[in-house]
């Protein structure tokens, strides 16, 4: 196949990544916007390279003109979450979501392989609107935790270098290693409560502090600079103090001086 022709076939499922990554990175901001707990915790993306399509084709016996319909992993989102738990509640937000449909699951995290690759893998039809029409494009979604994804790069770089031909010793210790992530992984579990109180909470007041900043920003256009002054030095006097309920307070405070001037300026437009 020329060159020109492999883009031609690539463009499609650059535009699905892309999508998909922005929908998904849309979403982790969503939960933190409303003060959340988001179980994403980041999203990447890729197409595969056209050497390792033909590798993985070779491989697996498939024709050159057959790759769109049986290979399904030309096109790859990976949703990185920081704990085991998160890997089911994102699982469970893709089957919900309407503008995918999952056609194969295999659950990795729960029938670990061989070779310890933990991962919970999703493969979608998903559409895209390109010059030429419509087209549904197959997508594999990888789920996993920090910990299983760093031990996943090391596993495939490693697998790489060796030629599927991984020593022996170094395959023990690759084993050894998943261990100890899979005992990372549960110790971080037990405290996952904790954890997410402590960003839910860290999440909900950057979002106050920026709606004060907002809305004294926003004075500019209504209030006299001497008062915008006063709120300024008194916002900083709380910031500084760290109370959280004082900050709430005068937040609260802010909203009503602001609804206020925003009502005089809508009276003197009329």
């Amino acid at each position: 196949m020329e060159i020109q022709l492999w883009r031609e076939v690539l463009s499609p499922y650059e535009l699905a990544v892309q999508e998909l990554t922005v929908k998904f990175e849309h979403l982790m901001k969503e939960y933190k916007e409303q003060g959340m707990y988001s179980p994403i915790e980041q999203v990447t993306g890729r197409v595969k390279s056209i050497s390792s399509i033909l590798q993985k084709a070779q491989k697996k016996n498939i024709p050159l003109d057959r790759i769109q319909e049986e290979m399904y992993d030309i096109a790859g989102v990976r949703i990185i979450c920081q704990f085991v738990e998160d890997i089911e509640m994102v699982v469970e937000m893709i089957r919900k979501r309407s503008d995918m449909k999952i056609v194969d699951e295999r659950d990795y995290v729960s029938h670990v392989k061989d070779s310890g690759y933990r991962s919970y893998h999703l493969i979608v039809a998903y559409e895209v609107e390109t010059m030429s029409g419509t087209q549904n494009i197959c997508v594999e979604i990888q789920v996993r935790t920090l910990g299983m994804n760093f031990w996943a790069i090391i596993e495939h770089s490693l697998q790489y270098k060796y030629q599927k031909n991984m020593p022996e010793h170094i395959r023990k210790k690759l084993l050894k290693a998943d261990q100890a992530i899979v005992v990372l992984d549960s110790q971080l579990s037990a405290v996952r409560e904790e954890i997410m109180d402590a960003q839910n909470s860290f999440q909900y007041q950057t979002n106050m502090i920026a709606d004060i900043l907002n809305n004294i920003q926003n004075l500019y256009h209504t209030a006299n600079k001497r008062e915008i002054a006063k709120i300024q030095d008194e916002f900083y006097r709380i910031y500084e103090m760290n109370d959280l309920e004082k900050l709430q307070r005068f937040s609260r405070e802010l909203d009503i001086i602001a609804e206020g001037y925003r009502a005089q300026a809508l009276d003197h437009e009329e």
